[in-house]
């Protein structure tokens, strides 16, 4: 399987995606995140869904929600499908991840609870850790649970920024 990706200027940073093509012909992310070298991204793909190799393209529709987002639309990320696999409780994890609203971040116990496991705060965490999908997939919104940012891939700065960003625009600020 071969993927396409490409990348786009965000007041952040670049932000690069990798998409395929699903069975009904439509695009879906298999990893994204603030960079511009697609090498960054095609390891944290899982491996059943790893592309074997990843062609550059111009445009992709999907930068046009990345755009939107930050532009202010930060609910133009909500219906990207996205593709990741491991484990039940992950999978579990990462959608439920995609229910936190934009500017009203939970903790990493909030979130253990919202997975239905209270006492599994690190897996919880981890799920943040392994998610593939930056954005789409926001685990951002999750912070540690004195409030501070906790970690990020992409770096705390831009966490903060993503934070503070959704915080201004989302119809339910915190």
């Amino acid at each position: 399987m071969t993927a396409r990706h490409a990348t786009v200027d965000t007041p952040p940073g670049p932000f690069t995606v990798v998409v395929t093509t699903d069975t009904e012909g439509r695009d879906v992310v298999l990893a994204s995140g603030w960079t511009a070298d697609v090498g960054d991204l095609l390891p944290v793909v899982h491996r059943s869904l790893r592309p074997a190799a990843s062609e550059p393209v111009a445009r992709l529709p999907v930068l046009d929600a990345v755009e939107a987002f930050h532009s202010g639309d930060v609910a133009a990320i909500d219906d990207v499908v996205v593709r990741q696999r491991s484990g039940p409780f992950l999978q579990e994890a990462w959608e439920e991840l995609r229910r936190i609203p934009a500017g009203r971040p939970a903790t990493y116990a909030a979130f253990a609870v919202r997975c239905g496991r209270p006492t599994a705060v690190r897996a919880a965490a981890n799920a943040c850790a392994r998610n593939a999908a930056a954005l789409f997939i926001p685990c951002h919104r999750v912070l540690g649970s004195d409030g501070g940012l906790g970690g990020f891939r992409w770096g705390t700065p831009i966490k903060r920024w993503l934070l503070d960003h959704e915080a201004a625009h989302a119809e339910v600020a915190a």
